[in-house]
């Protein structure tokens, strides 16, 4: 919670900002000092932020329970569903199909921004913007594939949160849950072939010494978000919310200028390492679409409620 700090440090607002999922160094990482850096730089030194790297406060699911708690008042946090499965419509596949609607849909006054901040507000939390990484797909090793039957007897590792399985399985593949800190391992002895539903960053960093090629179905455009705890942020006086917000926007609109360039740095970090980049076909990448939107859209519907799958299917990207 947000606490004051009087007397000779006269009025001194401290902030404690955290992610569960972003070392010191890395993008996630930079991405909070310079929300930090922002928001002290505006309130000219009278809000002070601690910030916490992954691991420094806990596990993911810890984390999120501390910051809906109101022990942590600032998150760069990936979505958990853990107190409302209706978040999962962050991971709709196939909701924006390029850069330029995903910054429309999450910009703010964007149709997906509205949807996502009532969900958020209902968990206690204020959702300010997304923090986006880029288009995922599909990191394997000795074969690869493009096409629903070209998948079959692939397996590869899913997140275990909706509907990642079971948009890959639409895609033609097995799927498995292993443990991220035992994937490496898993890869290399042939428990499974690859890695599914990840940017390329993190298969680069993490496997490039065990995959051979990288399939970019884009699937899903993955984000972080950039969040506060409601009722922490409410006691702000409203020139410091202001600062807050106003930074966050920042933060965002930065990441979508220059995220995209960091996926295509990665890119060819994992093509100069000998990994092989295959973007899918037009009529390959209609064909997932087209699949995707059909079977898994109707398994979302249960999830999130039929108002929201509503809005999706009104907005989303045209084929």
């Amino acid at each position: 919670m947000f606490f004051m700090v009087t007397g000779a440090q006269a009025k001194t607002t401290k902030i404690k900002l955290a992610t569960a999922d972003g070392s010191k160094g890395t993008p996630a990482g930079n991405a909070m000092e310079y929300w930090a850096k922002l928001i002290e730089e505006k309130s000219n030194g009278s809000i002070k932020v601690n910030v916490y790297f992954q691991g420094e406060l806990g596990g993911q699911q810890e984390v999120f329970d501390q910051f809906v708690m109101g022990d942590i008042d600032l998150m760069l946090s990936w979505p958990m569903t853990s107190y409302d499965k209706r978040i999962s419509v962050l991971y709709t596949p196939y909701m924006v199909l390029s850069w330029e609607d995903a910054m429309a849909a999450y910009a703010p006054g964007g149709w997906l921004n509205t949807i996502i901040d009532g969900l958020f507000a209902d968990l206690g939390l204020k959702f300010f913007g997304p923090w986006p990484e880029g288009f995922n797909g599909i990191s394997t090793r000795k074969r690869y594939a493009t096409t629903f039957d070209g998948a079959k007897g692939i397996k590869v590792r899913t997140p275990p949160a909706f509907p990642f399985a079971h948009v890959v399985q639409t895609l033609g593949y097995q799927t498995a849950d292993i443990a991220w800190n035992e994937l490496y391992t898993a890869i290399q002895t042939g428990v499974v072939d690859g890695d599914a539903a990840n940017i390329i960053f993190w298969d680069y960093e993490y496997f490039r010494d065990v995959i051979e090629y990288y399939v970019h179905y884009k699937q899903q455009f993955m984000t972080a978000n950039l969040v506060a705890n409601l009722e922490a942020f409410s006691l702000l006086s409203k020139e410091h919310q202001a600062i807050v917000a106003e930074s966050a926007k920042l933060v965002m609109e930065k990441q979508f200028k220059e995220g995209r360039d960091l996926d295509m740095q990665y890119r060819q970090k994992a093509i100069d390492h000998g990994i092989k980049y295959i973007p899918l076909s037009k009529e390959d990448h209609a064909a997932a679409i087209k699949a995707v939107r059909t079977e898994v859209w109707p398994e979302m519907e249960k999830i999130v409620g039929k108002e929201l799958m509503d809005q999706i299917r009104q907005n989303a990207s045209k084929l």
